[in-house]
């Protein structure tokens, strides 16, 4: 029984970490949705001056899954794994971060450079300069994100055993898309205040109604993924069920509910 709770913490961890620093990485690209489905810009004039179009950051595409496995993980854990994991998580990216940073400092090979100064129409191109640009820009968006991040941890499971509380084992649904539509509209505007208002450089600072667009954006997306993703969370029960045996599963899901009566 041990074994089996040891391994499925680990799936479920290795799950949300991957995804997590994932997230995090990518994080710095902003891309068109219309692009992406064919369709032209939506040009709606929201927040003064500023026209809205469906811009989202990269690592919105994953994010979604990075809060359902903390309400899997809070269902049969509970607030202490969510915070092992959430803790462990944060400590990795630091990590990846500062070998990143870290390699930005590396003086380039010029053979390196020399191979790749061309760019596809023949016009000169700089990768070292890319390249810093484009992690060094992350840089930003790590610190935005991993304050985005506890605060969104701690409203999701705030939020998920006190729904969890007045439901009982019932309407899992409810509590797994509450707790995320709650702790994902937080989520999605810190992480821009701080990445790309608070800390940005001068000439990259994004505009208020710019960062609120965007921002409104992503978590019209993660609205809209959560509740599209809410049968993975039945079937995440139904094989962790089969996996862990009737008994064991609901002897965890009774732990980890007794467990998370007080607040972190």
């Amino acid at each position: 029984m041990k074994s089996k709770k040891q391994q499925l913490f680990l799936i479920l961890a290795g799950i949300f970490l991957t995804n997590a620093l994932l997230a995090e990485i990518i994080g710095v690209k902003i891309f068109s949705a219309e692009q992406t489905l064919g369709l032209a810009p939506a040009n709606i004039p929201l927040f003064g001056d500023f026209v809205l179009d469906f811009n989202l950051t990269a690592g919105v595409v994953i994010w979604p899954v990075v809060f359902v496995t903390t309400d899997v993980i809070n269902e049969y854990f509970g607030k202490k794994g969510v915070k092992t994991i959430s803790f462990l998580t944060i400590g990795c990216i630091c990590f990846a971060f500062l070998v990143i940073y870290t390699i930005t400092l590396l003086p380039p090979a010029q053979f390196w450079l020399d191979v790749n100064s061309e760019g596809p129409e023949g016009a000169n191109f700089n990768i070292n300069y890319a390249f810093k640009t484009i992690f060094q820009q992350g840089l930003g968006i790590i610190i935005g994100s991993l304050v985005a991040f506890l605060i969104g941890q701690l409203l999701d499971v705030f939020v998920f055993q006190k729904l969890r509380k007045i439901t009982g084992a019932r309407f899992v649904w409810l509590r797994a898309t509450g707790s995320t539509l709650i702790s994902q509209f937080i989520d999605s505007f810190v992480v821009l205040g701080i990445a790309f208002y608070l800390l940005a450089p001068e000439g990259s600072k994004w505009s208020m109604p710019q960062l609120l667009s965007v921002g409104t954006i992503n978590y019209i997306y993660k609205f809209g993924v959560a509740i599209l993703l809410t049968p993975l969370i039945y079937l995440a029960h139904y094989l962790i069920d089969r996996f862990l045996g009737k008994e064991l599963s609901e002897e965890m899901q009774q732990e980890a509910s007794a467990s998370s009566q007080g607040f972190w």
